[in-house]
Protein backbone atom coordinates (compact mmCIF):
# COMPACT_ATOMS: atom_id res chain seq x y z
CA UNK A 1 0.00 0.00 0.00
CA UNK A 2 2.70 2.29 0.80
CA UNK A 3 4.33 1.31 -2.43
CA UNK A 4 1.16 2.82 -4.10
CA UNK A 5 0.95 5.90 -2.75
CA UNK A 6 4.81 6.88 -3.27
CA UNK A 7 3.83 6.01 -6.76
CA UNK A 8 0.89 8.04 -7.20
CA UNK A 9 2.92 11.10 -5.60
CA UNK A 10 5.71 10.25 -7.84
CA UNK A 11 2.86 10.86 -10.56
CA UNK A 12 1.42 14.19 -9.37
CA UNK A 13 5.28 15.51 -9.29
CA UNK A 14 5.32 15.12 -12.61
CA UNK A 15 2.36 16.33 -13.09
CA UNK A 16 2.51 19.58 -11.23
CA UNK A 17 4.11 22.72 -11.89
CA UNK A 18 7.62 22.43 -9.26
CA UNK A 19 7.53 25.32 -6.95
CA UNK A 20 10.85 25.63 -5.82
CA UNK A 21 11.21 27.47 -9.69
CA UNK A 22 11.07 30.92 -9.99
CA UNK A 23 7.83 32.63 -10.12
CA UNK A 24 7.11 36.02 -11.46
CA UNK A 25 7.70 38.79 -14.23
CA UNK A 26 11.23 39.95 -15.10
CA UNK A 27 11.50 43.99 -14.89
CA UNK A 28 11.34 44.03 -18.76
CA UNK A 29 8.53 42.41 -18.73
CA UNK A 30 6.83 45.17 -16.22
CA UNK A 31 8.91 47.81 -18.25
CA UNK A 32 6.47 46.62 -21.64
CA UNK A 33 3.49 46.13 -19.88
CA UNK A 34 3.93 50.28 -18.51
CA UNK A 35 4.89 50.96 -21.76
CA UNK A 36 1.82 49.78 -23.61
CA UNK A 37 -0.74 51.29 -20.97
CA UNK A 38 1.58 54.52 -21.58
CA UNK A 39 0.92 54.23 -25.09
CA UNK A 40 -2.52 53.80 -25.24
CA UNK A 41 -2.98 56.37 -22.86
CA UNK A 42 -1.81 58.97 -24.98
CA UNK A 43 -3.68 57.27 -28.22
CA UNK A 44 -7.00 57.51 -26.61
CA UNK A 45 -7.46 59.90 -23.18
CA UNK A 46 -7.49 62.99 -25.54
CA UNK A 47 -10.24 60.83 -27.54
CA UNK A 48 -12.39 60.43 -24.44
CA UNK A 49 -11.99 64.12 -23.50
CA UNK A 50 -13.07 64.93 -26.76
CA UNK A 51 -16.13 63.09 -26.50
CA UNK A 52 -17.40 64.14 -22.90
CA UNK A 53 -17.02 67.77 -24.52
CA UNK A 54 -19.39 67.18 -27.54
CA UNK A 55 -21.52 65.61 -25.05
CA UNK A 56 -21.67 68.10 -22.54
CA UNK A 57 -21.89 70.45 -25.73
CA UNK A 58 -25.13 68.76 -26.95
CA UNK A 59 -26.36 68.79 -23.70
CA UNK A 60 -26.02 72.33 -23.40
CA UNK A 61 -27.95 72.83 -26.30
CA UNK A 62 -30.54 70.68 -25.88
CA UNK A 63 -31.39 72.41 -22.04
CA UNK A 64 -31.02 76.26 -24.15
CA UNK A 65 -33.89 75.00 -26.83
CA UNK A 66 -35.77 73.75 -23.35
CA UNK A 67 -35.74 76.70 -21.29
CA UNK A 68 -36.04 78.74 -24.77
CA UNK A 69 -39.47 76.69 -25.25
CA UNK A 70 -40.48 77.56 -21.64
CA UNK A 71 -39.50 81.95 -22.18
CA UNK A 72 -41.54 82.05 -25.40
CA UNK A 73 -44.69 80.19 -23.66
CA UNK A 74 -44.04 82.85 -21.22
CA UNK A 75 -44.05 85.68 -23.42
CA UNK A 76 -47.57 84.37 -25.20
CA UNK A 77 -49.23 84.37 -21.93
CA UNK A 78 -48.02 88.06 -20.34
CA UNK A 79 -47.15 89.15 -23.81
CA UNK A 80 -42.98 89.89 -22.17
CA UNK A 81 -40.31 88.28 -21.50
CA UNK A 82 -39.71 87.40 -18.29
CA UNK A 83 -37.47 89.14 -16.12
CA UNK A 84 -35.12 86.46 -15.20
CA UNK A 85 -34.76 82.35 -15.31
CA UNK A 86 -36.55 82.20 -11.76
CA UNK A 87 -39.99 83.59 -12.85
CA UNK A 88 -40.08 80.59 -14.90
CA UNK A 89 -39.43 78.53 -12.01
CA UNK A 90 -36.22 77.64 -13.85
CA UNK A 91 -33.13 76.64 -11.41
CA UNK A 92 -31.19 74.73 -13.91
CA UNK A 93 -27.10 74.54 -14.25
CA UNK A 94 -25.43 73.75 -17.21
CA UNK A 95 -23.53 70.28 -18.07
CA UNK A 96 -20.77 71.84 -15.94
CA UNK A 97 -22.03 72.65 -12.94
CA UNK A 98 -22.57 76.28 -13.99
CA UNK A 99 -26.38 78.67 -14.14
CA UNK A 100 -27.82 79.25 -17.35
CA UNK A 101 -27.32 82.88 -17.83
CA UNK A 102 -30.27 85.16 -18.99
CA UNK A 103 -30.66 88.72 -20.01
CA UNK A 104 -33.94 90.23 -20.85
CA UNK A 105 -32.82 92.61 -24.11
CA UNK A 106 -35.84 93.57 -25.11
CA UNK A 107 -37.45 95.09 -22.09
CA UNK A 108 -34.69 94.97 -20.01
CA UNK A 109 -33.85 99.15 -21.00
CA UNK A 110 -30.89 100.68 -22.04
CA UNK A 111 -28.38 98.84 -19.99
CA UNK A 112 -29.40 95.96 -20.97
CA UNK A 113 -28.66 96.59 -24.42
CA UNK A 114 -25.07 97.65 -23.64
CA UNK A 115 -24.51 93.90 -21.57
CA UNK A 116 -25.64 92.01 -24.89
CA UNK A 117 -24.06 89.78 -26.22
CA UNK A 118 -22.12 90.54 -29.59
CA UNK A 119 -20.14 88.94 -32.29
CA UNK A 120 -16.78 89.57 -34.03
CA UNK A 121 -18.26 92.70 -35.54
CA UNK A 122 -19.50 93.98 -32.07
CA UNK A 123 -22.62 93.54 -33.39
CA UNK A 124 -25.51 92.34 -30.68
CA UNK A 125 -26.17 88.38 -31.85
CA UNK A 126 -29.77 88.71 -30.56
CA UNK A 127 -32.54 91.40 -30.15
CA UNK A 128 -35.14 89.72 -27.65
CA UNK A 129 -32.85 88.08 -25.22
CA UNK A 130 -29.69 86.30 -24.62
CA UNK A 131 -30.06 82.72 -23.49
CA UNK A 132 -26.37 80.75 -23.04
CA UNK A 133 -24.04 79.05 -21.10
CA UNK A 134 -20.63 80.37 -19.88
CA UNK A 135 -19.01 77.17 -20.98
CA UNK A 136 -16.68 74.75 -19.37
CA UNK A 137 -14.33 77.68 -17.54
CA UNK A 138 -17.27 79.19 -16.23
CA UNK A 139 -16.45 82.26 -17.42
CA UNK A 140 -17.88 84.52 -20.32
CA UNK A 141 -17.94 88.08 -21.38
CA UNK A 142 -19.84 90.15 -23.80
CA UNK A 143 -17.95 89.71 -27.27
CA UNK A 144 -17.74 85.86 -28.84
CA UNK A 145 -14.67 86.36 -29.97
CA UNK A 146 -12.73 86.77 -26.26
CA UNK A 147 -11.33 83.66 -25.29
CA UNK A 148 -13.28 83.67 -22.36
CA UNK A 149 -16.43 83.20 -24.43
CA UNK A 150 -15.46 80.86 -26.89
CA UNK A 151 -16.28 77.85 -25.33
CA UNK A 152 -19.76 78.81 -24.24
CA UNK A 153 -22.78 77.48 -25.95
CA UNK A 154 -24.91 80.35 -27.14
CA UNK A 155 -28.49 81.14 -28.57
CA UNK A 156 -28.38 83.65 -31.56
CA UNK A 157 -30.09 85.61 -33.95
CA UNK A 158 -33.20 85.71 -32.17
CA UNK A 159 -32.52 81.55 -31.71
CA UNK A 160 -31.78 80.63 -35.09
CA UNK A 161 -28.47 79.57 -34.09
CA UNK A 162 -28.13 77.65 -30.47
CA UNK A 163 -24.33 75.81 -30.51
CA UNK A 164 -20.86 76.72 -29.41
CA UNK A 165 -19.86 80.19 -29.62
CA UNK A 166 -16.58 79.21 -31.12
CA UNK A 167 -18.55 78.15 -34.34
CA UNK A 168 -20.66 80.96 -34.55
Amino acid sequence: MLKTKLGLLQVRALTWPKFNKKQGYTLFELMLAAGIVGVLSVIFIPGYYRYVTRVNMTTATADIKTVEMAIEKYYGENNQYPPNLATLGINLRDPWGNPYRYLNILNGGPSAKGMARKDKNLVPINSDYDLYSSGEDGASVSPLTAKASQDDVVRANNGAYIGPAADY
